[in-house]
């Protein structure tokens, strides 16, 4: 018995060792020129795209498996009340409209319910809002902040993926309280 218990800790350390010497290294972004650290970088170009289930704005489970064969544009920001992400939102809700075979998803860590209430009284109709509430999405896009007073919403980033489910577009924003570069994730869906 004695044995055993030796054993299977000695297995814990050896896993937790291993966990920790692949965790991921934090990317450092700004925030009004304020260092703040994020979980990590993008995913890489060119790869798959890490999969991901959000909440939606009915409280339903959205996968990216759902828009499977589009291209997909993820604009990902901290909260949709403040005036950037509001701005972000208002921008891709118009480019989305003009672009075939094309969805974008808005995520932040808002609570379905502000997204819902936020849609409705901006008129914003052609994207869609997804929430970050409860997954890990913000881990695995490396895109969640670790620290500051912004520590745990996402950091402002846009990423592309073609309709096989690859990256082909990305910008972590460097600064927060900037504006993604719009034109540019536009044009490699339009190429």
């Amino acid at each position: 018995m004695f044995s055993k218990i030796i054993l299977s800790t000695l297995l814990f350390l050896s896993v937790s060792g291993f966990a920790q010497s692949t965790k991921a290294t934090p990317n450092t972004v700004l925030m009004k020129g304020q260092p703040v650290r994020t979980y990590s970088k993008l995913p890489a170009l060119n790869k798959p795209a890490p999969k991901f289930v959000l909440t939606d704005v009915n409280m339903n489970d959205q996968s990216l498996e759902s828009y499977k064969g589009r291209y997909v544009i993820l604009n990902i920001f901290p909260s949709v009340d403040t005036g950037v992400c509001s701005a972000s939102v208002h921008h891709f809700n118009e480019d989305a409209a003009n672009l075939p075979n094309t969805v974008v998803l808005c995520i932040s860590k808002d609570l379905p319910f502000a997204q819902k209430r936020f849609c409705g009284a901006e008129g914003i109709e052609n994207v869609v809002m997804l929430s970050d509430f409860r997954s890990d999405f913000g881990w695995n896009y490396g895109v969640e902040m670790i620290d500051s007073p912004m520590k745990g919403l996402l950091s402002r980033a846009v990423v592309v993926i073609d309709p096989s489910g690859n990256i082909i577009y990305e910008e972590q924003v460097p600064d927060i309280s900037q504006e993604p570069n719009y034109e540019a994730a536009i044009k490699v869906v339009r190429h």
